[in-house]
């Protein structure tokens, strides 16, 4: 009797463990049934355990998916192997499923294999964070330089030029405004570089973000956006944002700015602002062991014309932009002060559809309890 009740706790455990993974699970039987799927699985396969349980997997996999090869090699040599982006795209899983995948033999179980998926939207997040970042550093010095190298010698050809405005006629006159105009126009875009070469830590507090998007809003809808139509869909009970309250305004504002400016005139136009609560997402620190926990979901959606594919993965780089006269520097601007923050920001845009995403770590506070806000009401899924 003990040892039925044991094994009963050890199954519970093994069960509660695996629910707990946030990559999808299933363990393919010799058959090839779905013998067992978890919690992300019914989501990744957008079907309940006990449905999966009924059908092949080769059923919820594209025709001639490599995951079908790669769970016939496992059985035959009963070693685990991996394989890496692997597209399982179709109309049942949806499309950009790009995955990675670890198939592994259950050796108490002959000719069963247990199947994990990496969705690489994960890997391209982390991935992303770490080439901002990087972009944002390049700028940087790029800035220090600029500072000390430009802004000097501008002021001497500015200087030298309101003095001659001062002697010539007034068919000349309007040359030496140019030059004063032009100088001015260019120590603007020096002073907004300098923003970049801050390193000074970031002086961070608990900020309700729901303050800080309704403050943009009405400063948007005061100025560019007046003709726009602003909708929020937000998670009341979401934590607060471990942030710098000055800079969150700043990058919302950024971004709602660059998705009026992209809707423009559109009888039907539209910007959303959305926030959620999605835990599992987690990043190192570097030369720490501490893992930053990222569950805060930030969005600026819009129905504009979106953004040009072959843009769209440098759309954080500095000097990128699709606008006749912009500096490419908002953006890149927002990729560090995301960065400097520990989140990520990413954009995922189709044609009339353009999603800014932010992921933020949440107070300390409230990090500290992230798995019940995450389930509030304690009861399984």
């Amino acid at each position: 009797m003990m040892d039925k009740v044991q094994a009963d706790h050890t199954g519970g455990v093994a069960m509660a463990v695996l629910n707990a993974i946030q990559n999808p699970v299933v363990m393919v039987d010799e058959a090839g049934l779905i013998a067992f799927a978890n919690w992300e699985a019914e989501s990744f396969f957008g079907a309940s355990a006990s449905h999966l349980a009924r059908y092949k997997i080769s059923t919820f996999i594209p025709f001639g998916s490599p995951l079908l090869a790669l769970i016939d090699q496992v059985r035959e040599r009963r070693a685990p192997v991996n394989e890496y982006r692997v597209d399982l795209s179709s109309p049942r899983l949806g499309q950009d499923k790009l995955v990675d995948i670890y198939v592994a033999p259950v050796i108490s179980e002959p000719g069963s294999v247990v199947v994990v998926f990496q969705e690489r939207s994960m890997a391209d997040k982390i991935d992303r964070q770490l080439t901002h970042r990087a972009a944002a550093r390049s700028v940087t010095g790029l800035a220090s330089m600029l500072a000390h190298e430009i802004k000097n010698p501008l002021s001497g050809i500015r200087g030298a030029a309101q003095l001659l405005e001062q002697s010539v006629v007034d068919e000349d006159r309007a040359l030496t405004r140019l030059i004063c105009d032009e100088t001015d126009r260019i120590v603007s875009l020096v002073d907004r570089m300098e923003v970049f070469s801050d390193e000074r830590p970031v002086d961070r507090l608990p900020v309700n973000i729901h303050s800080v998007l309704d403050h943009v809003k009405a400063v948007a809808k005061a100025g560019f956006a007046r003709h726009i139509r602003i909708t929020e869909n937000y998670d009341p009970s979401l934590p607060a944002v471990y942030a710098n309250r000055d800079q969150l305004v700043q990058v919302f504002l950024n971004l709602v700015k660059n998705a009026a400016e992209a809707v423009g005139d559109r009888q039907d136009g539209e910007i959303m602002l959305t926030t959620a609560y999605r835990p599992g997402i987690r990043l190192s620190v570097a030369g720490t062991r501490e893992k930053i926990s990222l569950p805060l979901e930030f969005c600026v959606h819009d129905n504009g014309p979106g953004v040009p594919s072959d843009l769209l993965p440098h759309l954080f780089d500095p000097f990128i932009t699709t606008k006749t006269n912009g500096s490419g520097l908002g953006l890149a601007l927002v990729a560090k002060i995301i960065g400097d923050h520990g989140g990520i920001i990413e954009c995922d845009s189709q044609n009339n559809k353009t999603t800014f995403r932010v992921l933020m770590p949440a107070s300390k506070d409230a990090s500290a309890d992230d798995a019940a806000i995450a389930n509030p009401t304690g009861t399984s899924r």
